[in-house]
């Protein structure tokens, strides 16, 4: 498709840029936040039109006409779709992977790798011993093929481990009265088999299951451990429990979408039409703090450990609190639980050290000396082996 040429030399000058997002949606915040940062790191110069509104009442100029030089965009609604497309100026686009995307038009789209969302969650709840799996989605529509996705992800994941999965689903948009959306949801939560691992499509989906759950007496994470998906902190923190979310890397997102409309804008090509971001991480809070186990000295084992891991607890410690021998807490928790406390405790630090990671900015020697390691290169090499990386790249992935 041929586009209109800029109003600026290549490289100089300001460039006049909008920037149109969903204000109200956490996940285009936190893609702004990339732009942003990218802004700041490059030094380029933009001058920016945006409305701080939903996408749906955005009032647009005429972009037909509109003498800009690129455009970054959601493309999750029909009207801006259509008039984004109409301007024919350099634009990159994101938005749920479905929406009014249209793949003809040759426009670079980054969209969220459903499938890594779906694997990450599967091998959270599985590691923390659940055998059984629910998926509370949206119906299909126009713009909900990212629940169907990782809905149908994460089946294959937990069937792939010999585990069943029950599935749900609710409308996306308010279709339904509070009240009659809990009630069905209800009904369907009490139905399932417990202890259960659950996965939502997004962090609203989650909350109506945390509320439903709220409602029957349903212990969360107890009977069913939730995860969401976009980590919209406010959301997470002001849920009963807080919520485990996935983190999508949404800032990375608006980091590189605004480097690449930089490019355009100075008449280069995209090297590929659709850029793929895998997921970041799954900040992990108290929806799915527990272990689905059934034996209780375990559990008081696991508890202890959670408690106390960074504070330097030994394995001979986690055993007089159940009143077991080392060796006989050794094999039964193994039995159960799949590694031994040694592992168990290490997992626990190095979580919480990822947490100070990517949360903080503290140095690493004090981050190592609250997570109860010996040294700062202890922490590192096992860092290294537990995540894949040294935490310096951590923090910086994780850190525009």
């Amino acid at each position: 498709m041929a586009r209109r040429p800029s109003n600026l030399t290549p490289g100089k000058g300001t460039r006049r840029v909008a920037l149109i997002y969903d204000a109200t949606h956490p996940y285009d915040v936190k893609v702004m936040s990339g732009v942003a940062a990218y802004l700041q790191r490059s030094g380029a110069r933009w001058n920016i039109y945006l409305e701080q509104r939903a996408l749906c009442q955005q009032h647009l100029p005429d972009l037909s006409t509109w003498r800009g030089d690129g455009i970054l965009a959601d493309l999750d609604d029909p009207r801006v779709a259509a008039q984004v497309l109409a301007s024919r100026l350099p634009t990159v686009a994101w938005g749920s992977g479905f929406g009014w995307y249209d793949p003809a038009s040759g426009i670079p789209y980054f969209d969220s790798d459903n499938h890594a969302v779906a694997r990450l969650v599967a091998d959270h709840l599985l590691e923390r011993g659940f055998r059984q799996f629910a998926f509370y989605g949206y119906q299909k529509s126009q713009i909900t093929g990212f629940s169907i996705e990782r809905g149908d992800a994460f089946g294959q994941c937990v069937r792939a481990a010999g585990c069943r999965l029950w599935q749900n689903e609710g409308p996306y948009q308010g279709l339904l009265k509070w009240e009659s959306l809990q009630s069905r949801l209800r009904a369907w939560l009490e139905s399932l088999p417990k202890p259960i691992g659950l996965m939502a499509a997004n962090d609203k989906a989650a909350r109506r299951v945390l509320e439903a759950c709220r409602a029957s007496g349903i212990r969360v994470p107890e009977d069913i451990a939730v995860v969401g998906v976009d980590n919209d902190d406010m959301l997470c923190q002001l849920s009963s429990p807080p919520l485990s979310s996935v983190e999508q890397g949404a800032r990375r997102v608006g980091f590189q979408a605004a480097e690449l409309l930089d490019l355009l804008m100075s008449g280069r090509r995209p090297r590929r039409r659709k850029y793929f971001i895998p997921p970041e991480g799954i900040v992990i809070r108290r929806s799915t703090d527990v272990i689905a186990v059934e034996d209780t000295c375990i559990m008081a084992a696991l508890a202890s450990i959670r408690a106390h891991a960074c504070d330097g607890i030994k394995v001979q410690d986690v055993a007089q609190v159940v009143a077991l021998s080392r060796s006989q807490l050794d094999r039964r928790f193994k039995s159960v639980v799949g590694r031994t406390i040694h592992d168990e405790i290490r997992r626990v630090r190095l979580d919480q050290a990822q947490r100070l990671i990517r949360e903080t900015s503290l140095p690493l020697k004090q981050i190592a000396l609250r997570c109860g390691f010996r040294t700062v290169q202890h922490m590192t090499q096992l860092f290294h082996e537990f995540v894949g990386f040294p935490p310096g790249t951590y923090r910086s992935r994780h850190v525009l």
